[in-house]
């Protein structure tokens, strides 16, 4: 229902006299097609015709869609949403009837574990249907959670150097990008050890991104990187960040392989850091949520004067060490 001037009625009567436009807006107001806005007031002539009325929209017959919905999807498919919301279902009709189509003949497809672009196109022939259109919801209107699909999600792949294949190895995560470059090349001119400790693989974390990525790393690795006795440690900013990507690493790898904090690093970090008076600042609007977990790993000493720089609100870059401190 949208309010409409007399003048905007009368455009398609223009041609008629008064008499013939007022049995004309008279017509429409007996077939129930407008309602007349009483405050808007009169037009002032006779007879007097209302200056604003309401206009009626035409109610759409969904029954058709309803018969559809209730004897021609799959009993696997709920129904109740989209019998209430025909309109919706009527918007949405043409994905439900490609996922209906797909669960009739080519369920037996979900038997096998797919990524979510490779199903979404399987079913709708969209690959990222699921992902970054309406497939979602299209799936929680009828019913069904993602899980459903059988599905898995991809990240981005692991981006690392590996100077050897030895097992067990030790792998170093790096948060940045500069620190993996550095210490990639100073394994490359032939050096064995960095900062005292044989590392054989290095992995460029990309910040918060490793989360992510160690989700999938026991997918996406090869077998010497997973193999059983190596040990991982990560690097990373000497601040509230860095240090809660650690933590939340850890934890989200703790079923399956201990992250440790790279001790010689930070350490050696600390000793730079003491040489200099003026650390930057911490950013701004850091979680400073942080735990026990990446302290345990240290000397009180060594803990103590970390808590300190966090205290005065400095932190120091992992990029304050160079290929000549490795």
């Amino acid at each position: 229902m949208k309010r409409i001037s007399l003048e905007q009625l009368l455009r398609s009567y223009q041609n008629e006299n008064y008499a013939g436009q007022c049995r004309r807006i008279c017509g429409l107001l007996d077939s129930g097609r407008i309602r007349p806005v009483k405050a808007s007031g009169t037009n002032g002539k006779t007879p007097a015709l209302y200056r604003e009325y309401w206009l009626m929209e035409e109610q759409k017959n969904y029954e058709e869609l309803r018969e559809e919905l209730m004897y021609q999807l799959i009993p696997l498919l709920s129904v109740d949403y989209y019998l209430n919301h025909l309109s919706i279902y009527e918007q949405d009709r043409k994905w439900v009837l490609l996922l209906n189509t797909y669960l009739k003949e080519r369920r037996e497809l979900l038997e096998h574990q797919e990524s979510v672009n490779e199903r979404s196109f399987e079913i709708w022939n969209r690959e990222k249907f699921l992902s970054r259109e309406q497939g979602k919801k299209i799936l929680k209107r009828c019913g069904l959670e993602l899980d459903f699909l059988n599905v898995y999600g991809t990240s981005e792949p692991l981006s690392y150097y590996s100077h050897t294949r030895d097992v067990p190895q030790k792998l170093l995560i790096l948060e940045n990008k500069d620190t993996f470059y550095s210490m990639r090349r100073h394994l490359q001119e032939g050096n064995e050890t960095i900062l005292g400790e044989r590392i054989q693989t290095l992995v460029y974390g990309a910040g918060k991104r490793i989360w992510r990525s160690f989700q999938d790393f026991e997918l996406c690795v090869e077998p010497y990187m997973k193999a059983e006795g190596n040990r991982i440690f990560y690097f990373g900013d000497l601040d509230y960040e860095g240090i809660g990507i650690y933590e939340s690493l850890a934890e989200l790898c703790r079923d399956f392989h201990e992250i440790i904090p790279f001790v010689p690093a930070y350490e050696a970090m600390l000793k730079k850091a003491g040489q200099r008076e003026d650390l930057p600042e911490t950013k701004e609007m850091q979680n400073r949520n942080i735990r026990e977990v990446f302290f345990s790993y240290f000397t009180p000493e060594c803990a103590g004067a970390m808590r300190r720089i966090l205290v005065e609100g400095k932190y120091v870059p992992q990029e304050i060490l160079n290929i000549s401190d490795f």
